[in-house]
């Protein structure tokens, strides 16, 4: 099929369709058909057929698909395809469709399709008689005065009926009376309006009232009506006007009276009666305050409170009150109000001036000048001001209700630093009303209180050989003031002793206190010292305080053993001559040695290390005297050498040897014969020679020290009676070859010792007892004989 072809039966088509349209709206545009129904009809009845009028067949309706269309989106008629008839789709009521308007027509359409077609057609919906007339008031009130002339007409209020036509509203009636008739007035409208013609004169002390029916009748077949009452009300004339029983009233109300009390009630009367009797009251020149203070009762005259009284505000309240009738003649009256006063407010308090901070120590010092007031009046407004008693303030009344709170006495912040001062003001009512204000008082500080050290005296014990810069305790004071003047450094203060040298000993912490050693102490050269340590704050001016330091050495074991005797210098040895004849417990020498350590440190035990023969010698271990263990024989060797071992009691214990050289002779008559050796043999016969004289100043020294023990026991005795067996010698010093009491040889170098010789054995023995005292003085292994000159010597005989 070519393009052409194509073209031509699209054409062809166009020309069919546009055909069909316009022979529809030709159809369309004929006159109308119209239909009618009567209103109120049930669902689904028939209206009318319309294959007639629409020139169909029953077997053309399916392929013609009629239906109904409208306008707005409610269909009220309906079409059946099987038969052609119009049916209502719903109950249609005339009054909502189109009111009063007559005749009520709806128009519709009717569409067919295959080809397109309309028809135009109306449906009138027929009034039925399906609403009584009806009053909007169902009851008419009129007053007429019984002045009104007769012939007069009253209008009256006309009824309504939905329905229209020979359905609506006909004609009026009116119930029969002696007074009135109904007059019938046609209003422009075409409706009818219903009036009252009064007949004859009312008379109101005959007939007060008057009560009346009126009927409203429409056409319809059966009529329908509606009623309506009607009151009249005959007024009286208005000849007299409204009087008060008195043109004054005086009321006292209280200031606390709730909202909505009954304050009083003005009466006035009038001789009238009805309208002209019905007296009215309301304010007359009223103030806007007033107006929202007070509410008068129209009606019975009585007077309410409508907002709370304040006599502090308003103490009296004139009310003028008009009362009028219904004629509108009215009288006046005078209300007058008086509040009464009630003790309802506290007092009031206003400070003026307030200083919350002062300094301690001074004497009547201002904190607060204040006012007080009570806007009650009487003894409700009659105040009494006070303070807690236990504080050191006062109140000092000045002016007309105005008061200064000062201090009584000077305060010191050590002891209170704030205080809260409660100023209480009371009224004099009842109940009585008090307000209370508090003041916070902060006592500032003033720099009154030095530093204060937790001990005046401080001791520290720091053992010997320590490592510099070493903590060695702490001193510390408090201050009891406040901020820079409680801020506390510390310093070291200048010795009371110029030698010594405290700037390189110890140090101080300016802060904290804590001392530490510059450098390391030596028990043997500084035992202990003294310094002084001052506290000083911050204030202006700074205080001071200082306390006594005393810091003592403890002593290490880091001495060993010294011997003294016999000498370790290097040279030849020395001998000591031991006779042949000499018994067990000869004493052969003594080893003498000495220890810079003290306490048990310095306590020194003797051992024989070595010997040549074993079993002939022995050394007390406490004393270090090398004695014969038994007696000599021929057969024991004339020379013998004996190492003898020092040692300390410390820990670790320290220790030193010494070789002491025995030379067995006869007798100390017989020479000292040197073998026959060459020049060194001579050298040494010389040095023998000289420990032989040694040896006699020995034996010479103790026969010297027996003697003056036994002088010492003859003494003794006979002052054991006087003194209950205790003796004393004279203060003063031993030879320093006798015995050894200020720590040289065997014994303590810090410690002197109570020394008791025992009575009747006749041997020298010394007992040691207990220290007296430490001996803290620097002494050195050159000072071993000096003893204490401050300290006694003192012995006990047991």
């Amino acid at each position: 099929m070519g393009a052409g072809e194509r073209r031509e039966r699209v054409l062809k088509r166009r020309q069919v369709l546009i055909f069909f349209v316009l022979l529809g709206v030709a159809q369309a545009g004929s006159e109308p058909r119209h239909y009618s129904v009567a209103e109120e009809m049930e669902s689904g009845s028939f209206v009318a057929n319309l294959l007639k009028d629409l020139g169909l067949e029953v077997d053309e309706l399916p392929a013609r698909a009629p239906r109904v269309v409208s306008k707005g989106k409610k269909l009220h008629l309906q079409f059946d395809r099987q038969t052609g008839d119009l049916l209502l789709n719903e109950r249609l009521d005339r009054e909502a469709l189109c009111g009063p308007t007559e005749p009520c027509v709806l128009p519709f359409q009717v569409l067919l399709e295959n080809p397109l077609q309309f028809f135009q057609a109306e449906l009138r919906i027929r009034d039925i008689n399906d609403h009584s007339p009806v009053f909007l008031d169902k009851e008419i009130s009129l007053k007429i005065s019984e002045s009104i002339t007769p012939g007069t007409t009253f209008l009256i209020e006309r009824a309504q009926d939905l329905d229209v036509g020979s359905n609506g509203l006909q004609s009026y009636t009116i119930s029969p009376n002696f007074y009135f008739h109904l007059k019938l007035q046609d209003s422009a409208d075409g409706t009818i309006s219903p009036q009252l013609v009064l007949d004859r004169t009312l008379d109101r002390e005959e007939r007060s009232e008057i009560r009346l029916t009126l009927t409203a009748l429409d056409g319809g077949t059966p009529p329908r009506s509606g009623t309506a009452a009607i009151h009249i009300q005959v007024l009286d004339i208005n000849d007299n006007a409204p009087e008060f029983a008195k043109l004054r009233y005086e009321v006292q109300v209280p200031e606390n009276s709730p909202v909505g009390s009954h304050v009083a009630t003005v009466s006035a009367r009038d001789l009238d009666i009805g309208a002209y009797g019905q007296i009215s009251y309301v304010f007359s020149q009223a103030s806007e305050h007033i107006r929202k203070t007070f509410r008068i009762n129209a009606k019975s005259g009585e007077l309410f409170l409508i907002q709370k009284l304040d006599f502090e505000s308003v103490q009296t309240y004139t009310l003028n009150i008009q009362a009028t009738d219904g004629g509108g003649l009215s009288g006046s009256c005078v209300v007058f109000i008086q509040v009464m006063d009630l003790n309802d407010n506290p007092p009031e308090l206003t400070i003026s001036t307030l200083i919350n901070q002062i300094p301690e120590n001074l004497q009547e010092t201002i904190i607060a000048v204040f006012s007080v007031s009570d806007p009650d009046s009487g003894d409700n407004g009659r105040m009494v001001c006070s303070i807690q008693d236990d504080l050191p303030f006062f109140l000092k009344p000045s002016v007309e209700n105005f008061y200064t709170l000062m201090t009584n006495t000077a305060l010191d912040r050590e002891t209170v630093s704030e205080y809260n001062v409660t100023i209480t003001v009371t009224d004099l009512g009842t109940p009585r009303l008090k307000t209370e204000h508090t003041i916070t008082v902060q006592v500032s500080d003033v720099n009154d209180n030095a530093p204060a050290f937790s001990q005046s005296s401080y001791t520290l014990f720091v053992p010997e050989n320590n490592s510099p810069a070493l903590h060695i305790g702490s001193v510390s004071a408090t201050d009891r003031d406040s901020g820079s003047n409680a801020q506390v450094t510390y310093s070291l203060l200048p010795p009371r002793d110029p030698h010594l040298p405290l700037a390189s000993l110890v140090s101080i912490n300016a802060d904290n206190g804590q001392l530490f050693a510059l450098r390391s102490l030596d028990f043997e050269a500084l035992r202990a010292f003294e310094f002084r340590v001052g506290a000083a704050d911050r204030g202006s001016p700074a205080l001071r305080s200082e306390a006594l330091v005393r810091v003592a050495v403890l002593d290490d074991n880091d001495n060993p053993p010294f011997v003294l005797y016999p000498p370790q210098n290097g040279s030849a040895p020395c001998t000591e001559l031991l006779p042949r004849a000499a018994e067990a417990g000869y004493l052969v020498s003594k080893v003498v040695a000495v220890d810079g350590d003290s306490g048990q440190n310095a306590w020194l035990s003797f051992q024989l290390l070595k010997a040549t023969e074993p079993g002939l010698f022995s050394v007390w271990p406490h004393n270090g005297e090398v004695r014969t263990a038994r007696p000599l024989g021929e057969r024991d060797a004339a020379r013998h050498r004996l190492v003898v071992l020092v040692r300390d009691s410390g820990e670790p214990a320290l220790s030193a040897s010494v070789t002491l050289h025995v030379l067995l002779v006869d007798g100390f008559s017989q020479p000292y014969l040197p073998p026959p050796e060459a020049a060194p043999a001579q050298a040494q016969a010389d040095s023998l020679t000289v420990y032989l004289v040694v040896a006699l100043a020995a034996v010479s020294s103790l026969f010297l020290f027996s003697v003056l023990l036994f002088v010492a026991v003859r003494l003794c005795r006979r002052d054991r009676a006087a003194s209950g067996g205790r003796c004393s010698v004279p203060e003063g010093r031993f030879p320093g070859h006798l015995v050894d009491l200020s720590g040289a040889g065997t014994l303590s170098q810090s410690y002197h010792y109570e020394v008791c010789l025992t009575g009747g054995s006749g041997t020298s023995e010394f007992k040691f007892l207990k220290p007296i005292i430490p001996n803290f003085l620097a002494q050195g292994p050159e000072r071993v004989s000096e003893a204490n000159p401050s300290v006694r010597n003192s012995f006990e005989f047991s």
